[in-house]
């Protein structure tokens, strides 16, 4: 007789066979909380996740006593008020909570031409510094911005749920139809139009393409103005809050609050194939052989990984179209460096962002891409030493092939590169290493199980927003998508948006 699900301990394998409301493939923070949001509503969703511990990008690793983020550390959605503290609500959901730090400054750029910009957490200092920059364009400047906060205002009235589902669209718009008409109206809308509207400075125009990229990986032509109303706002809205014990401390918190919500997550179990039954999604084969079932499956890898990988049957049209209109953004050559605190002064912004030529905003090892959480959180490294993650866009086509001693003296000698570049800020810094550790696309495929490395999609050519983004479900039966390829896209809390999208809409379709 096949157990129960309320029988078997959470840290156990299940035996294959074994059936739940919900399975998620992948426990990135999307994938997490659309688990949570079901098992606080009484679904028994289980969580398989191929590696040792939960997160993916949003992970950690540890290496000679410091605690390395995998990935980016710039974390917005943990505000207290409002609606955009995704975060924070996911948490709370599962009866969890999470102690934050404060940034006061979201980011310091350092751009061509001498161009430093500190964006303060308090909005009208930040105003301040741009306009001094820029004197000729502080009203454009300021209507620019402003119009960004319009947008998030309407964002930040309605709950955050499932576009899908008519009833909630009905019920969001007669609770407040002017910020869903303001929203309906700036949907095909991207910011670089938005921003040619008020701004004429080429240099500056150049500063809003990085202002974009440095989340969306693309310029602001290709930028959705809904998801820059979110981040240029709720940066001094919410605020951008570091996670006291590191970023993988939120996928740790959101996978306890599972296991104690009655929900499962079982580890080292790689998916193999997403099984079909008359053109259906019913279950899932892991590498091992073991086989489960399900009343839907959740696919928190990206949507190439999904459609042309997982999934049993051909790739439906519709997705094919998406993968038309979307390519794979890049992956990112990574430096985790455990240095002497004594080269970096007590007074460096957390977040910098550097670049030498407008020409090499999009090229491989063009932009660079600076976190120094030790500053927040001194606790992630040995006593007087500083953790610098250094990164860089890089492509998987430039790994491809490569020998084995190739490949090392490749990544040392782009890793030098990096550090050269980082020793002209802070002087000395490539004499104070005492760790490093070297990520490529290679590394970021093989530990986070994505297509190429790639941090998401981006489209392929100037599109009208959000418009061609997939909501969650799909094409396929009894499959949904979840995270950064699908609406609203990139980001940490635009996956936990993504997240408590999927989880309404499947909470519907399962009578929740």
């Amino acid at each position: 007789m096949m157990p129960t699900i309320s029988s078997m301990p959470s840290t156990q394998r299940w035996p294959s066979d074994s059936h739940f409301d919900v399975i998620v493939v992948g426990s990135g923070i999307g994938g997490l909380v659309t688990a949570t949001q079901l098992a606080s509503k009484g679904g028994r969703p289980l969580v398989l996740e191929r590696y040792l511990i939960p997160g993916g990008s949003a992970g950690y690793f540890e290496r000679d006593g410091y605690r390395f983020d995998v990935g980016a550390s710039m974390i917005f959605g943990f505000g207290q008020q409002g609606t955009t503290n995704l975060l924070t609500r996911a948490l709370a959901a599962v009866g969890q909570k999470l102690e934050t730090i404060p940034d006061p400054v979201q980011v310091q750029y350092r751009l061509p031409h001498g161009l430093s910009v500190r964006v303060h957490r308090d909005y009208e200092q930040f105003l301040a510094e741009l306009g001094d920059r820029f004197p000729h364009e502080r009203q454009g400047i300021r209507r620019f911005y402003d119009t960004c906060w319009q947008v998030f205002n309407c964002l930040n009235s309605i709950e955050l749920l499932s576009l899908e589902e008519p009833r909630y669209v009905a019920r969001v718009f007669a609770q407040n139809p002017l910020a869903c008409l303001g929203l309906a109206r700036r949907l095909p809308a991207n910011v670089g139009g938005l921003a040619r509207r008020y701004l004429q400075d080429p240099e500056l125009l150049r500063f809003i393409d990085m202002e974009c990229y440095c989340w969306s990986v693309v310029p602001a032509a290709k930028t959705p103005l809904i998801n820059a109303g979110m981040v240029f706002s709720d940066r001094h809205y919410g605020g951008v809050n570091y996670p006291q014990g590191g970023v993988g401390r939120i996928a740790e918190k959101l996978a306890q609050g599972l296991v104690d919500s009655g929900g499962y997550i079982q580890y080292q179990s790689r998916v193999k194939r997403i099984v079909t039954q008359q053109g259906r999604a019913i279950g899932v084969e892991l590498a091992t052989g073991e086989y489960y079932t399900a009343n839907r499956i959740v696919s928190n890898a990206t949507r190439w990984d999904t459609f042309n990988t997982l999934l049993d049957m051909p790739s439906p049209k519709r997705e094919q179209h998406w993968q038309q209109r979307y390519t794979p953004a890049p992956s990112f050559l990574s430096l985790h460096l455990g240095v002497d605190a004594a080269v970096i002064p007590s007074d460096t912004d957390c977040h910098q962002i550097m670049l030498d030529n407008w020409d090499d905003l999009e090229a491989p090892n063009g932009t660079l891409f600076l976190s120094i959480p030790t500053l927040m959180d001194p606790g992630l490294a040995p006593p007087n030493r500083h953790i610098l993650h250094a990164f860089t866009p890089s492509w998987m086509a430039d790994w491809q092939g490569r020998s084995p001693s190739n490949y090392e003296h490749h990544k040392q000698q782009l890793a030098n590169q990096l550090i050269q570049r980082l020793d002209k800020i802070f002087p000395g810094v490539a004499g104070a290493i005492d760790h490093c550790s070297i990520g490529t696309p290679r590394t970021h495929r093989r530990f986070l199980g994505r297509m190429n490395g790639t941090y998401g999609p981006m489209p392929q050519q100037q599109l009208r927003g959000l418009l061609g983004m997939p909501f969650n479900r799909t094409a396929v039966p009894g499959l949904y998508c979840v995270g950064d390829s699908t609406f609203p896209g990139q980001g940490l809390n635009a996956v936990a948006f993504s997240g408590f999208a999927c989880a309404h809409r499947l909470s519907a379709d399962l009578n929740l």
